[in-house]
């Protein structure tokens, strides 16, 4: 009998920790629009303006315990790129962010505002015909984030987040010396299971 209860308090014991173990790693779907631009080197590109795209994906967060950190990454399909002379240029990527994340849980509110930062590598998968005649794009960037929003009843989150690339993204042709970074400013919302 002494068996049965102990084996019984070990089973509910460990039921207990199951939901706060579940917490600490958790998936989700990632989605929102991305106002993008790429600043060349040159003034002579000043000209050169931010173009609307979007960004969709999985993503994951692994929570450390007890200390409100925990990190974030995912892999989502990216819409990025810049307007001159009134035509939109915008290039397909895979983001891979991988961002160390501070939530502060505030007593009696379902709101747990966060802050982000970290690194972003961006591998691109499809650029227009139209921007390959003038401009050599590359295939690989790194950029660096940093973002802040806010989970609400511990599954939606919303966020606002600004990349600034760290590597060249794209180079005129005409103008080899030249070479662009890009920029995004991201609007996002998170459904987290």
């Amino acid at each position: 009998m002494k068996k049965i209860a102990g084996l019984t308090l070990v089973f509910l014991f460990m039921l207990a920790l199951v939901p706060a173990q579940a917490q600490l790693l958790r998936f989700g779907v990632k989605g929102g629009v991305n106002i993008s631009k790429v600043h060349f080197n040159d003034e002579l590109w000043s000209d050169v303006k931010s173009s609307t795209g979007f960004q969709v994906g999985p993503m994951m967060e692994i929570g450390i315990p007890f200390t409100g950190f925990g990190v974030e990454t995912g892999i989502l399909y990216s819409q990025k790129g810049f307007e001159i002379e009134n035509e939109s240029y915008n290039s397909d990527y895979l983001d891979i962010p991988l961002l160390l994340k501070w939530k502060m849980d505030l007593p009696l509110v379902p709101v747990a505002p966060f802050v982000a930062f970290g690194p972003d590598f961006a591998f691109r998968v499809g650029t227009p015909k139209e921007l390959k005649e003038f401009v050599d794009t590359k295939t690989f960037g790194v950029g660096l984030n940093i973002g802040v929003g806010a989970e609400v009843f511990k599954h939606l989150q919303v966020g606002f987040n600004y990349n600034f690339g760290l590597t060249d993204d794209a180079e005129f042709i005409a103008d080899i010396d030249n070479a662009g970074k890009s920029r995004t400013w991201s609007i996002t919302a998170a459904i987290l299971f």
